[in-house]
């Protein structure tokens, strides 16, 4: 396994890589992009000779193994800048091309192209046996495909940009010795790029150095499933790409008959997608997986084929729609399948052992030589075979193009085969790509990766707190462990916010409850509880009993969140003994969760001591109002009484004059008069009842009232009854006016749930 750069060595080899990936990028577009088919094809080259030519990329590729065995003598890096000088130096043939052709010689011009296109090729696919090692290397750690994916966008950058110079240089129809000057200063950024990557530190070498064969290297590779798949998908998307790709110059030129420098300006939308697919990729590979995203970008290069299989022939000679046309359709298969080629390379290390590296790599590259080879020389083949039977080169490229897209859906029809490496299913990354909130919230991630200090930290952490998104998981557990008090506090907060928490982010909260306590934990608790992480249970019940009150609180309640009915009487017994209000109050909002009328006489107790917190003696109500479940209807009773205590007497009139009105309206509606003239009688008593009991201060009649409630009407059981009408008369509780106006609205529910029952 290579060894791993410090972050600043790493940084600096990033730099230099990146000054590589400007001039390699330049030199690259001017020597065998888009000029060089332009070149051909102003010389009167076939679809034959630039297919072939086309397919020169990849044959170069089974040139790797000789770049291995040079490997075991020379350093990978000095493999790297010689093939990189000494290939765009073959390039001078291509240079030369103009001037034989001004002789007439224009059959050798055409030669001098092919034979510097195949040297350049072939030279290359010597050198890239360095490809991989150092990609590896540069895109250690946890940001691997991010920083693949930046290569991918300075390379699209500089070519959308060199596109756009080249589409201005050959404008409508230029002299072709204009492709010479292009052509050299290809040459020359070439060779600089081959001067450049000398500074980029050497990989590790394989500790194995034994010679592997290359038939070991398809065994070991066919024999696992989930490379053998993805071996096949990747055939034939790069075959599609390459074919799809290649031919859209000549599909412009034969078709639609544009200059070489509006061509040239397609190719700047090209690189244009080609960028744009790379920014997309690098703003969500590392949260989403690569297997998702290279999907998504086959799919979209599948769409972008269906206008050319639909595009009517009236519409050709519209200049305006066939110039849209074109600008959509270079932007499009660029998107689609040059950016699925260059995800598939960060799919493909992280299936790989990085031990074998060197050796897989070498299949990487035969496979998509393989493909690509392939697809243009039968692509082009296939044109001319077609023009020769007598087809139109708009019905030709049309059944070209069908092919393509047959192959396209066959190769996504099997995707389910790929193994997932951490990868989101696609279905929840199509999710996450349509969500603003999941996006904001990776933008987020990527802003608190570069943060510079704790201030800064605990803003984004925050920001995240009110995105929250399982996306952020990871990056949130990380902040969890921060040494500063208040990173940890808005990362676990920010947690609590999450709609599930994965087995990762459960262990750290437990972790956090068992070596935090007064600091964290308590937050952590909280949110086990909220999440139902039964898991917890045993933990909790433990830490129950904490001397940080505020994490024994939220134990019992997260305890109680997750029905833990066996430790519930523990909670009794832990607030009927605290002397601490705060864990008195948080115990009574536990036991209200429960829903269970046992615990109605343990939170009366706690009313019964003498001159109780009135904060205290609220949230037991509220408790006990939570356990007949009135608590929703009765806080807004209780927030009127908070205010101005006067309003007692007035609120619990109010309660027995609404219940009383709401009988009356009921009985007119209903039938049975038995049962009419039995609630009638209660409904008058309860208006006594509650005068009294009010004015009087003396409860005995409501008592007697709310024993008589009948059974089969009632929402609450008989125990609850019993209590209550023993509450009433019980002098240590009359003395708390909130508890009495209580009682009154839950009987005055009582008779409304009554009322409405009757037939």
């Amino acid at each position: 396994m290579a060894a791993q750069l410090s972050p600043y060595r790493l940084g600096k080899a990033r730099d230099v890589y990146n000054y590589f990936n400007v001039f390699n990028a330049i030199s690259w577009n001017l020597l065998v992009g888009i000029v060089i088919t332009l070149f051909a094809l102003r010389l009167g080259a076939s679809p034959t000779y630039i297919g072939l030519m086309g397919s020169t990329f990849y044959i170069a590729l089974f040139l790797l193994p000789i770049g291995k065995i040079l490997a075991r003598r020379f350093s990978i890096i000095g493999i790297f800048s010689f093939t990189w000088t000494a290939r765009s130096i073959c390039m001078i043939l291509a240079v030369a091309a103009p001037f034989v052709d001004y002789a007439g010689y224009r059959n050798a011009a055409l030669l001098l192209i092919m034979l510097g296109v195949l040297l350049f090729h072939l030279i290359r696919g010597i050198g890239m046996i360095g490809n991989n090692p150092v990609l590896s290397l540069l895109a250690s750690g946890p940001d691997r495909g991010s920083y693949m994916t930046q290569v991918q966008i300075i390379n699209s950058s500089i070519g959308m940009f060199a596109s756009f110079l080249i589409a201005m240089a050959l404008g409508m129809e230029p002299p072709i010795f204009i492709f010479s000057v292009l052509l050299s200063a290809g040459v020359v950024t070439g060779v600089i790029s081959g001067c450049v990557i000398k500074k980029v530190p050497e990989p590790d070498k394989p500790m194995d150095n034994h010679s592997v064969k290359l038939t070991d290297i398809f065994k070991d590779a066919l024999s696992q499933d989930h490379l053998r798949h993805f071996i096949l998908i990747f055939f034939l998307v790069v075959l599609v790409s390459g074919v799809t790709r290649t031919f859209i110059v000549v599909y412009a030129r034969e078709v639609f008959s544009h200059s070489d420098g509006l061509i040239s300006l397609y190719s700047v939308f090209g690189g244009l997608g080609y960028l744009m697919a790379g920014i997309i990729v690098k703003f969500l590979v590392d949260r989403l997986g690569a297997k998702p995203l290279f999907i998504v970008c086959v799919i979209i290069g599948i769409v972008s084929l269906i206008p050319v299989i639909l595009f009517p022939r009236s519409a050709v000679d519209n200049v305006t729609g066939s110039i849209l046309f074109m600008v959509f359709l270079f932007f499009m298969l660029n998107f689609g399948f040059l950016g699925s080629e260059g995800i598939a390379q960060t799919y493909f290390l992280g299936l790989i052992p990085p031990e074998k590296m060197l050796d897989m790599g070498i299949l990487y590259f035969f496979i998509l030589g393989a493909a690509g080879a392939i697809g243009t020389f039968l692509g082009g083949i296939l044109i001319d075979l077609l023009l020769l039977i007598g087809f139109s080169p708009f019905i030709s490229f049309k059944i070209l193009y069908l092919i393509m897209f047959t192959m396209a859906v066959f190769a996504i029809a099997m995707q389910k085969r790929m193994k997932p490496l951490g990868s989101l299913p696609l279905s929840d990354a199509l999710e996450v790509i349509f969500s603003f909130r999941d996006l904001r919230a990776i933008s987020l991630l990527d802003k608190l990766n570069k943060a510079q200090d704790s201030h800064e930290e605990g803003r984004l952490l925050e920001a995240l707190h009110d995105t929250p998104s399982h996306l952020a998981t990871d990056g949130l557990l990380e902040r969890a462990r921060s040494p500063k008090l208040a990173t940890r506090q808005e990362a676990v907060r920010a947690l609590e916010k999450l709609h599930r928490l994965n087995k990762n982010a459960e262990k750290a909260l437990l972790d956090d409850i068992a070596n935090n306590p007064f600091t964290t934990a308590y937050i952590s608790a909280r949110i086990l509880g909220n999440k139902n992480c039964v898991d917890a249970i045993p933990k909790l019940r433990e830490l129950s009993k904490s001397e940080d009150y505020m994490l024994a609180g939220e134990s019992v309640i997260a305890l109680a969140r997750m029905k833990d009915e066996e430790f519930r009487p523990e909670i009794e017994r832990i607030i009927l003994h605290s002397q601490n209000p705060r864990l008195k109050i948080m115990g009574a909002e536990a036991l209200g969760l429960y829903h269970n009328s046992e615990s109605i006489p343990v939170l009366l107790d706690i009313l019964r001591v003498k001159d109780p917190p009135p904060y205290l003696r609220d949230e037991v109500i509220l408790a006990i109002a939570a356990i007949v479940d009135t608590q929703k209807k009765f806080y807004n009773i209780l927030a009127r009484y908070s205010a101005d205590n006067a309003l007692a007497a007035m609120l619990a009139a109010d309660e027995a004059e609404s219940a009383i009105e709401f009988v009356n309206k009921a009985l007119d509606r209903k039938k049975s008069k038995n049962s009419v003239f039995t609630i009638g009688s209660f409904a008058g008593n309860f208006q006594n009842a509650v005068n009294d009991y009010i004015h009087n201060n003396s409860g005995a009649e409501l008592s007697r009232w709310i024993l008589q409630l009948p059974d089969e009407y009632s929402k609450t059981k008989n125990a609850v009854r019993t209590v209550f009408s023993e509450a009433v008369i019980d002098n240590d509780l009359s003395g708390h006016d909130c508890l009495r106006l209580f009682i009154i609205h839950w009987a005055a529910q009582e008779l409304r749930i009554w009322a409405a029952m009757l037939k």
